[in-house]
């Protein structure tokens, strides 16, 4: 049996049959193709038939519509990787079980990834990690450094999640959720900030900081660590990673910092690494100067909006400089990278108003968001939220009131979860309720058609309808604009 924590993709013999449970998911379809591009025979299984798992039909992936004992009879795998839920009395599991198969997670089998390169830029942090992670891999295509790419969102010039590049380097998400990134190995670690999240496995902010801490342990000792320099809990987080270092005798990565509000880094007291300086906004989009190390300058422009997205550039730009990246392709992939599926997308039109879908389901990404519509063209802004997560939103239901009070008018859909089966007695009803108490203008719906009869109701050309939270509801804006 081979160690989850230590293994490579090396360590499995070429053609081996490998089997995914969940294989339509976001992560698990992308995982499919890496492992197929790297010589090994895939299927896998999913309930829910999707656009997904039409895709890896079509790439010769075998993929089964249920799950159940009879498919790992018929396609014999050697080894089942499967998501975290998927639970062990899952009759493919069991099978499996049975079989003696050796069965990994997902974050296991990424690990084995992240093993299996010369070098590997893992990007973590609360927010911004997956529009982090684009923007470094398009640096890295236009540098032509060929880099094999994981994101945990889909981006168009990948036709899917995953590009699949050399095996020299690797660009990768590095979530947080379950600890899943502390399986995995780092040359250079982003860190683009560090929130309370994710609050079922982390019920304090220091159980978070301890967590992104054990992560920055796993960096290579001659590597780096590119973190937001005024993050408060980013620097408890290097503080406490630096004793461990320190009381093990192993050398402490390098650290570079980023900073988009004041070049001087809060966090050491000094000149950031890279800041941005001469920031101007034309129409809600941002153009400045990178400055890496006092030296150097990129005039760049981007093409996404909001102030969030300086401060992802940044990190993006320091970690592809850190790799070999030029100022000129760190330039022209800024300049092109239109944002990654769920993020800040334009969906198109309805009567006259821009439809945009944002995956910012937490209070501070709501904020964030909320704030670069405020600076793009229109009228007024409707938002329309969905909380995820029953846990999350009754720890941080105060949180949730404070950032969507400031809105002209919030409409609610119901709390989505498909991992909890207690609400814990929280509903967004109750949140919209708060916001009213507090003189806000906030509208629940128990259900879709009446909540987009009260969009028709309230929407004028010139507006933007902000959709914001999981899938689930971002939906809406395919229903909007088909």
């Amino acid at each position: 049996m081979l160690e989850p924590k230590c293994f490579t993709l090396n360590d499995i013999q070429k053609g081996a049959r490998i089997y995914f449970i969940g294989i339509g998911g976001i992560s698990m379809n992308g995982l499919a193709r890496l492992a197929q591009h790297a010589g090994f025979v895939v299927g896998g299984s999913d309930n829910h038939p999707s656009e997904r798992t039409e895709i890896l039909k079509e790439q010769g992936i075998t993929v089964y519509n249920s799950q159940i004992a009879a498919n790992i009879d018929d396609f014999k795998p050697d080894y089942l990787v499967k998501t975290a839920a998927i639970l062990p009395h899952n009759e493919e599991v069991r099978r499996a079980t049975e079989l003696n198969l050796q069965i990994f997670d997902r974050a296991e089998f990424l690990g084995a990834f992240t093993r299996s390169f010369k070098n590997v830029i893992n990007v973590s942090g609360t927010h911004g990690k997956t529009t982090t992670t684009s923007m470094i891999s398009l640096m890295m295509i236009d540098a032509g450094l060929d880099p094999t790419v994981h994101l945990g969102a889909d981006l168009d010039i990948f036709n899917g999640t995953v590009r699949a590049g050399s095996t020299d380097l690797l660009v990768s998400e590095a979530c947080e959720f379950n600890r899943s990134f502390l399986n995995f190995s780092s040359t250079t670690a982003v860190i683009t900030n560090i929130d309370h999240d994710h609050v079922d496995c982390y019920p304090t902010i220091d159980d978070v900081i301890d967590v992104f801490a054990r992560f920055i342990r796993l960096v290579d000792d001659d590597g780096y660590v590119v973190v937001s320099g005024h993050d408060k809990n980013t620097a408890s987080a290097l503080v406490e990673a630096k004793e461990y270092f320190d009381k093990t005798g192993r050398t402490f990565p390098k650290i570079v910092t980023c900073a988009s509000d004041d070049k001087i880094c809060a966090m050491t007291g000094r000149q950031a690494d890279f800041y941005a300086d001469n920031i101007v906004f034309e129409e809600g989009l941002p153009s400045f100067d990178i400055v890496i190390y006092g030296k150097e300058r990129i005039s760049v422009k981007l093409n996404i909006p909001g102030r969030h997205n300086i401060s992802n550039a940044l990190n993006a730009a320091a970690a592809a400089y850190l790799n070999g990246a030029t100022s000129d392709a760190i330039r022209s992939a800024l300049l092109s990278f239109g944002g990654a599926d769920g993020r800040y997308t334009v969906k198109g039109k309805y009567k006259g108003c821009d439809v945009v879908v944002d995956y910012a389901h937490h209070p501070t990404a709501a904020v964030a968001t909320i704030e670069a519509a405020s600076n793009m063209p229109h009228n007024d802004i409707l938002v329309v939220f969905q909380p995820l997560t029953f846990n999350r939103t009754k720890l941080l239901f105060e949180d949730y009131v404070t950032s969507l009070l400031p809105c002209k008018k919030v409409l609610f859909a119901e709390i989505f979860s498909d991992r909890e089966s207690d609400t814990l007695g929280m509903s967004s009803k109750l949140i919209a309720d708060e916001i009213n108490k507090r003189n806000g203008d906030a509208e629940f719906f128990e259900n879709r058609e009446d909540l987009k009869k009260r969009i028709d109701e309230l929407i004028r050309p010139g507006d933007i309808i902000l959709i914001l939270g999981p899938e689930d509801i971002r939906t809406l804006g395919d229903e909007l604009c088909p």
